[in-house]
Protein backbone atom coordinates (compact mmCIF):
# COMPACT_ATOMS: atom_id res chain seq x y z
CA UNK A 1 0.00 0.00 0.00
CA UNK A 2 3.23 2.35 -0.57
CA UNK A 3 3.16 3.17 3.28
CA UNK A 4 6.75 3.60 5.38
CA UNK A 5 5.29 1.24 7.61
CA UNK A 6 6.67 -2.58 7.33
CA UNK A 7 4.87 -5.62 8.95
CA UNK A 8 7.25 -7.50 11.44
CA UNK A 9 5.50 -9.08 14.06
CA UNK A 10 6.44 -9.85 17.82
CA UNK A 11 4.99 -10.78 20.76
CA UNK A 12 4.87 -12.36 24.21
CA UNK A 13 3.82 -16.18 24.23
CA UNK A 14 1.08 -16.17 27.00
CA UNK A 15 -2.66 -16.82 27.17
CA UNK A 16 -4.09 -13.21 28.47
CA UNK A 17 -7.55 -14.59 29.02
CA UNK A 18 -5.45 -16.32 31.99
CA UNK A 19 -3.83 -13.10 33.24
CA UNK A 20 -5.18 -10.66 36.18
CA UNK A 21 -5.65 -6.97 34.60
CA UNK A 22 -1.53 -6.46 36.95
CA UNK A 23 -0.11 -9.42 35.53
CA UNK A 24 -0.73 -8.13 31.82
CA UNK A 25 -0.11 -4.90 32.54
CA UNK A 26 3.25 -5.65 34.38
CA UNK A 27 3.92 -8.05 31.14
CA UNK A 28 3.30 -5.27 29.01
CA UNK A 29 5.62 -3.09 30.61
CA UNK A 30 8.59 -4.92 31.07
CA UNK A 31 8.23 -6.31 27.42
CA UNK A 32 8.15 -2.41 26.04
CA UNK A 33 11.19 -1.38 28.75
CA UNK A 34 13.22 -4.56 27.14
CA UNK A 35 12.53 -3.13 23.77
CA UNK A 36 13.30 0.75 24.33
CA UNK A 37 16.69 0.27 22.03
CA UNK A 38 14.71 -0.15 18.71
CA UNK A 39 11.18 1.45 19.40
CA UNK A 40 10.45 4.88 18.68
CA UNK A 41 8.77 7.07 15.81
CA UNK A 42 11.75 6.66 13.27
CA UNK A 43 12.39 3.14 14.17
CA UNK A 44 10.02 1.04 15.07
CA UNK A 45 6.14 1.21 15.70
CA UNK A 46 4.14 -0.94 17.25
CA UNK A 47 0.49 -1.30 16.24
CA UNK A 48 -2.30 -3.86 17.88
CA UNK A 49 -2.55 -7.60 16.50
CA UNK A 50 -4.28 -10.40 18.29
CA UNK A 51 -5.38 -10.28 22.07
CA UNK A 52 -3.75 -6.33 22.14
CA UNK A 53 -6.27 -3.72 22.56
CA UNK A 54 -6.67 0.02 23.15
CA UNK A 55 -5.08 -0.53 27.17
CA UNK A 56 -2.33 -2.28 25.94
CA UNK A 57 -1.26 0.11 23.36
CA UNK A 58 -1.80 3.45 26.10
CA UNK A 59 0.65 0.83 28.24
CA UNK A 60 3.36 0.67 25.73
CA UNK A 61 3.11 4.70 24.82
CA UNK A 62 3.37 5.24 28.61
CA UNK A 63 6.29 3.35 29.43
CA UNK A 64 7.87 4.59 26.95
CA UNK A 65 7.72 8.02 27.51
CA UNK A 66 8.31 7.34 30.93
CA UNK A 67 11.52 6.05 30.11
CA UNK A 68 12.41 9.04 27.44
CA UNK A 69 10.88 11.70 30.25
CA UNK A 70 8.58 13.10 27.36
CA UNK A 71 5.31 12.10 26.16
CA UNK A 72 5.97 10.41 23.09
CA UNK A 73 2.03 8.98 21.33
CA UNK A 74 3.77 8.36 18.05
CA UNK A 75 5.63 5.02 19.64
CA UNK A 76 2.25 2.88 18.82
CA UNK A 77 -0.40 3.13 16.98
CA UNK A 78 -3.80 1.92 18.09
CA UNK A 79 -4.34 3.87 21.27
CA UNK A 80 -7.34 5.56 22.79
CA UNK A 81 -8.48 8.97 21.16
CA UNK A 82 -8.28 10.44 24.37
CA UNK A 83 -4.37 9.87 24.52
CA UNK A 84 -3.89 10.38 20.11
CA UNK A 85 -5.81 8.00 19.00
CA UNK A 86 -6.27 8.13 15.04
CA UNK A 87 -10.45 7.78 14.68
CA UNK A 88 -11.71 4.88 12.88
CA UNK A 89 -8.44 3.03 13.85
CA UNK A 90 -10.72 0.21 15.46
CA UNK A 91 -12.60 -0.76 12.18
CA UNK A 92 -9.90 -0.37 9.76
CA UNK A 93 -8.85 -3.51 8.92
CA UNK A 94 -12.37 -4.88 8.57
CA UNK A 95 -13.08 -1.70 6.36
CA UNK A 96 -10.59 -2.04 4.45
CA UNK A 97 -11.48 -5.63 3.52
CA UNK A 98 -14.68 -4.55 2.64
CA UNK A 99 -13.48 -1.73 -0.20
CA UNK A 100 -11.54 -4.52 -1.68
CA UNK A 101 -14.46 -6.66 -1.81
CA UNK A 102 -16.25 -3.91 -3.41
CA UNK A 103 -12.85 -3.39 -6.09
CA UNK A 104 -12.65 -6.94 -6.21
CA UNK A 105 -16.46 -7.80 -7.14
CA UNK A 106 -16.02 -5.02 -9.80
CA UNK A 107 -13.62 -6.45 -11.17
CA UNK A 108 -14.09 -10.27 -11.53
CA UNK A 109 -18.01 -9.64 -12.39
CA UNK A 110 -19.48 -10.61 -9.21
CA UNK A 111 -22.81 -8.21 -8.08
CA UNK A 112 -21.65 -7.57 -4.30
CA UNK A 113 -26.29 -6.93 -4.27
CA UNK A 114 -27.01 -10.28 -2.69
CA UNK A 115 -23.64 -12.03 -2.97
CA UNK A 116 -22.73 -14.80 -0.18
CA UNK A 117 -20.50 -14.43 2.21
CA UNK A 118 -18.49 -16.70 4.43
CA UNK A 119 -16.31 -15.48 7.54
CA UNK A 120 -14.01 -17.51 9.27
CA UNK A 121 -13.36 -15.73 12.56
CA UNK A 122 -15.62 -13.26 13.79
CA UNK A 123 -13.43 -10.97 16.13
CA UNK A 124 -12.04 -7.80 15.87
CA UNK A 125 -11.62 -8.10 11.92
CA UNK A 126 -14.38 -10.24 10.56
CA UNK A 127 -17.07 -9.28 12.53
CA UNK A 128 -16.07 -4.91 11.29
CA UNK A 129 -16.05 -6.61 7.35
CA UNK A 130 -19.19 -8.27 7.95
CA UNK A 131 -21.10 -5.39 9.31
CA UNK A 132 -19.61 -3.19 6.05
CA UNK A 133 -19.91 -5.78 3.71
CA UNK A 134 -24.01 -6.47 4.52
CA UNK A 135 -24.44 -2.47 4.60
CA UNK A 136 -23.23 -2.68 0.84
CA UNK A 137 -25.83 -5.57 0.01
CA UNK A 138 -23.83 -8.55 0.85
CA UNK A 139 -25.23 -11.32 2.23
CA UNK A 140 -23.75 -13.29 5.46
CA UNK A 141 -24.39 -16.81 5.40
CA UNK A 142 -21.63 -17.51 7.59
CA UNK A 143 -19.26 -16.66 10.68
CA UNK A 144 -17.29 -18.74 13.02
CA UNK A 145 -14.61 -18.50 15.94
CA UNK A 146 -12.97 -20.96 17.65
CA UNK A 147 -16.28 -22.58 19.30
CA UNK A 148 -17.46 -23.15 15.61
CA UNK A 149 -19.67 -21.13 13.25
CA UNK A 150 -23.15 -20.31 12.90
CA UNK A 151 -25.15 -20.39 9.31
CA UNK A 152 -28.36 -19.11 8.04
CA UNK A 153 -28.75 -19.63 3.84
CA UNK A 154 -31.61 -16.46 4.38
CA UNK A 155 -28.54 -14.60 5.76
CA UNK A 156 -27.22 -13.87 9.28
CA UNK A 157 -28.12 -11.18 11.26
CA UNK A 158 -24.97 -9.31 11.40
CA UNK A 159 -25.86 -6.87 14.59
CA UNK A 160 -27.03 -9.25 16.88
CA UNK A 161 -24.16 -11.94 16.49
CA UNK A 162 -22.29 -8.69 16.79
CA UNK A 163 -24.06 -7.93 20.01
CA UNK A 164 -23.98 -12.09 20.97
CA UNK A 165 -20.11 -11.70 20.92
CA UNK A 166 -20.07 -8.24 22.94
CA UNK A 167 -21.26 -10.15 25.81
CA UNK A 168 -18.32 -12.41 25.61
CA UNK A 169 -20.35 -15.20 24.64
CA UNK A 170 -18.84 -17.91 21.38
CA UNK A 171 -20.82 -18.43 18.84
CA UNK A 172 -21.26 -21.89 19.42
CA UNK A 173 -23.85 -20.39 22.54
CA UNK A 174 -25.91 -18.53 19.68
CA UNK A 175 -29.34 -20.38 19.11
CA UNK A 176 -31.25 -18.75 15.85
CA UNK A 177 -29.14 -20.56 13.44
CA UNK A 178 -27.56 -23.74 12.33
CA UNK A 179 -24.37 -24.89 13.63
CA UNK A 180 -21.13 -26.02 11.90
CA UNK A 181 -17.38 -26.53 11.91
CA UNK A 182 -14.68 -24.21 11.24
CA UNK A 183 -13.92 -26.49 8.66
CA UNK A 184 -17.23 -26.85 7.01
CA UNK A 185 -17.75 -23.24 6.77
CA UNK A 186 -14.77 -22.95 4.56
CA UNK A 187 -16.09 -25.31 1.92
CA UNK A 188 -19.45 -23.75 1.46
CA UNK A 189 -21.03 -22.74 -1.64
CA UNK A 190 -20.15 -19.25 -1.23
CA UNK A 191 -19.62 -16.18 -4.13
CA UNK A 192 -16.90 -14.86 -1.17
CA UNK A 193 -14.83 -16.36 1.21
CA UNK A 194 -12.93 -14.07 4.04
CA UNK A 195 -10.18 -16.20 6.45
CA UNK A 196 -9.91 -13.65 8.93
CA UNK A 197 -9.03 -15.77 11.41
CA UNK A 198 -5.43 -17.64 11.88
CA UNK A 199 -3.03 -18.64 9.13
CA UNK A 200 -2.84 -22.05 8.02
CA UNK A 201 -6.37 -22.28 7.79
CA UNK A 202 -6.67 -23.19 4.22
CA UNK A 203 -4.43 -26.42 3.21
CA UNK A 204 -3.37 -28.25 0.31
CA UNK A 205 -5.79 -31.45 2.59
CA UNK A 206 -8.99 -28.62 1.58
CA UNK A 207 -8.34 -26.56 -0.96
CA UNK A 208 -10.28 -28.87 -3.45
CA UNK A 209 -13.25 -28.82 -1.54
CA UNK A 210 -13.21 -25.02 -1.59
CA UNK A 211 -16.68 -23.37 -4.18
CA UNK A 212 -16.18 -20.35 -3.54
CA UNK A 213 -15.29 -17.54 -6.31
CA UNK A 214 -13.51 -14.96 -4.23
CA UNK A 215 -10.75 -15.09 -1.55
CA UNK A 216 -9.96 -12.25 0.31
CA UNK A 217 -7.57 -12.82 2.91
CA UNK A 218 -8.07 -11.12 6.58
CA UNK A 219 -5.78 -13.13 8.54
CA UNK A 220 -2.18 -13.36 8.17
CA UNK A 221 -1.13 -16.16 6.26
CA UNK A 222 -4.17 -18.17 6.04
CA UNK A 223 -3.83 -20.07 2.83
CA UNK A 224 -0.66 -22.33 2.48
CA UNK A 225 1.58 -22.14 -0.71
CA UNK A 226 0.47 -25.86 -1.45
CA UNK A 227 -2.93 -24.79 -0.99
CA UNK A 228 -2.75 -21.58 -3.01
CA UNK A 229 -1.84 -23.95 -6.17
CA UNK A 230 -4.84 -25.36 -6.17
CA UNK A 231 -6.83 -22.75 -6.08
CA UNK A 232 -5.06 -21.38 -8.46
CA UNK A 233 -5.79 -24.19 -10.82
CA UNK A 234 -9.71 -23.75 -10.10
CA UNK A 235 -9.91 -20.74 -10.93
CA UNK A 236 -10.37 -19.22 -7.62
CA UNK A 237 -9.30 -15.54 -6.97
CA UNK A 238 -7.14 -15.15 -3.97
CA UNK A 239 -6.55 -11.38 -3.11
CA UNK A 240 -3.57 -11.80 -0.62
CA UNK A 241 -3.47 -10.79 2.91
CA UNK A 242 -0.75 -7.73 2.41
CA UNK A 243 -3.55 -6.03 0.19
CA UNK A 244 -6.51 -6.89 1.66
CA UNK A 245 -6.36 -6.81 5.37
CA UNK A 246 -4.08 -3.94 5.12
CA UNK A 247 -6.53 -1.35 6.58
CA UNK A 248 -5.50 -1.71 9.80
CA UNK A 249 -1.68 -0.67 9.06
CA UNK A 250 -2.83 2.34 6.65
CA UNK A 251 -4.83 3.50 9.46
CA UNK A 252 -1.69 2.80 12.00
CA UNK A 253 0.50 4.88 9.65
CA UNK A 254 -2.26 7.36 9.81
CA UNK A 255 -2.16 7.74 13.47
CA UNK A 256 1.63 7.95 13.20
CA UNK A 257 1.06 10.83 11.43
CA UNK A 258 -1.42 12.27 13.29
CA UNK A 259 0.44 12.31 16.48
CA UNK A 260 3.52 13.99 14.13
CA UNK A 261 1.48 16.71 12.88
CA UNK A 262 -0.39 17.10 16.12
CA UNK A 263 -3.22 17.63 14.22
CA UNK A 264 -6.25 15.10 14.46
CA UNK A 265 -8.97 13.75 11.60
CA UNK A 266 -12.41 13.06 11.28
CA UNK A 267 -13.82 9.98 10.86
CA UNK A 268 -15.01 10.84 7.18
CA UNK A 269 -11.61 11.70 6.85
CA UNK A 270 -9.59 8.61 8.19
CA UNK A 271 -12.31 6.80 5.52
CA UNK A 272 -11.61 8.53 2.54
CA UNK A 273 -8.03 8.51 2.73
CA UNK A 274 -8.17 4.58 3.27
CA UNK A 275 -10.42 4.48 0.36
CA UNK A 276 -7.76 6.40 -1.96
CA UNK A 277 -4.92 3.95 -0.22
CA UNK A 278 -6.12 0.89 -0.89
CA UNK A 279 -8.28 1.62 -4.22
CA UNK A 280 -4.54 2.82 -5.26
CA UNK A 281 -2.88 -0.41 -3.92
CA UNK A 282 -5.82 -2.46 -5.60
CA UNK A 283 -5.44 -1.30 -9.26
CA UNK A 284 -1.44 -1.76 -9.05
CA UNK A 285 -1.99 -5.05 -8.28
CA UNK A 286 -4.38 -5.85 -10.88
CA UNK A 287 -1.89 -3.92 -13.78
CA UNK A 288 1.04 -6.14 -12.28
CA UNK A 289 -0.97 -9.17 -12.72
CA UNK A 290 -2.62 -8.38 -15.99
CA UNK A 291 0.73 -7.05 -17.25
CA UNK A 292 2.49 -11.01 -16.12
CA UNK A 293 -0.06 -13.05 -16.42
CA UNK A 294 0.77 -13.89 -12.57
CA UNK A 295 -1.25 -14.41 -9.52
CA UNK A 296 -2.69 -11.39 -7.35
CA UNK A 297 -0.47 -12.81 -4.45
CA UNK A 298 2.44 -12.70 -7.16
CA UNK A 299 1.49 -9.12 -8.22
CA UNK A 300 1.32 -7.60 -4.94
CA UNK A 301 5.21 -8.88 -4.33
CA UNK A 302 6.06 -7.59 -7.50
CA UNK A 303 4.75 -3.90 -6.72
CA UNK A 304 6.41 -4.22 -3.36
CA UNK A 305 9.95 -4.91 -4.58
CA UNK A 306 9.47 -2.77 -7.94
CA UNK A 307 9.29 -0.03 -5.36
CA UNK A 308 12.10 -1.30 -3.21
CA UNK A 309 14.68 -1.55 -6.58
CA UNK A 310 13.23 2.00 -7.43
CA UNK A 311 14.58 3.49 -4.50
CA UNK A 312 17.85 1.69 -4.66
CA UNK A 313 18.60 2.47 -8.11
CA UNK A 314 18.11 6.22 -7.09
CA UNK A 315 19.92 6.26 -3.93
CA UNK A 316 22.39 3.91 -4.62
CA UNK A 317 23.93 1.51 -1.68
CA UNK A 318 26.45 3.73 0.43
CA UNK A 319 29.25 1.54 1.39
Amino acid sequence: VNIPFGGGKGGIRCNPDELSDGELERLTRRYTAELLEILGPEQDVPAPDINTNERVMAWIMDTFSMHVRRTEPAVVTGKPLSIGGSRGRSQATGLGIAMIARRASEQFDINLKGARVAIQGFGKVGSVAAQFLQSMGAKIVAVSDISGGVFRDDGLPVEKLAEHVRHRRFLAEYVDADHLTNEELLTLDVDILIPAATENQITGENAGAIKARLILEGANGPTTPDADTILEKKGIIVVPDILANAGGVTVSYFEWVQNRMGFYWTRDEVHDRLETVMTQAFLDVIQMADRHGVSLRSAAYMVGLQRIVEVYQLRGIYA
